[in-house]
């Protein structure tokens, strides 16, 4: 007989699925795209990336057949990890970050970086790459995985990356649409973050509603400290008068 399956079991493991479209970016900046650096600009960045691929890697195997009599056996000698991930990035008007910045991080790789506008529009023009270490982010490259509640993210870390290639991008007099930037960053390998944590449950009704309580409570209290500290100009007063509004919700 199969095996007998409660509802709760259905509910718990069938009707909660992970979505596709809860994810977070962090793109590395490395020292010589220092301009670069400062919360607003990466933060945009980072925001700007629409789509993402999680990793994947397989394992390198060789074949034993003399061991036992008819019997192929196959053992693990290596990980092998997928050559690159793909990102792609909104583009903004005017400033075309997105574009700039992973140029930027091409151009100095191959030193166009370090060389006038007149160097580069030579016929002559010679180029050499940079020593690795100065241009690969050794880490900071990070696809973060999470669900509307926001309980055990997944995040995947990636060593030693750098862009690879930059997608073209095609404009036309067709149609507008939004323009896009599709970067593939290569890397030595990746590490998951979190990956041995046991899922936690949402909080229940009853923890939710002193959640939402004491969250309402702080944002009356500090009104009512507000509003006394303006009418009667005594900032003592305006603590009392919060802290027992607090108290008393």
């Amino acid at each position: 007989m199969p095996r007998v399956v409660r509802v709760s079991d259905i509910k718990a493991n069938l009707l909660r699925p992970a979505t596709t479209s809860h994810f977070e970016v962090e793109i590395p900046i490395i020292g010589a795209l220092s301009k670069w650096e400062g919360v607003g600009k990466q933060d945009k960045i980072n925001l700007m990336c629409s789509e993402a691929s999680l990793p994947g890697s397989s394992l390198a195997t060789f074949e034993t057949n003399n061991d036992r009599t008819g019997v192929t056996e196959r053992f693990v000698h290596r990980r092998i990890f997928d050559e690159r991930i793909d990102l792609t990035f909104y583009v903004d008007a005017g400033l075309y970050q997105p574009i700039k910045f992973f140029e930027q991080w091409i151009d100095f790789i191959t030193g166009a970086a370090t060389e006038g506008v007149n160097q580069l529009n030579n016929a002559d023009y010679h180029y050499r790459m940079k020593y690795p270490n100065d241009y690969i982010a050794g880490q900071g490259l990070k696809i973060t995985k999470f669900e509307k509640d926001h309980l055990n993210p997944l995040t995947y870390e990636f060593i030693r990356s750098y862009p690879l290639s930059i997608t073209s991008m095609p404009v036309s007099y067709d149609g507008s649409s939004l323009l896009k930037c599709s970067v593939s960053m290569t890397y030595v390998r990746y590490i998951i973050k979190n990956l041995d944590k046991v899922y936690a449950l949402p909080p229940s009704p009853t923890q939710q509603a002193q959640f939402n309580g004491g969250f309402l409570s702080n944002i009356a209290g500090n009104l009512v400290d507000a509003a006394v500290d303006r009418v009667t100009g005594n900032d003592r007063l305006g603590d009392f008068a919060g802290a027992a509004v607090r108290t008393f919700l």
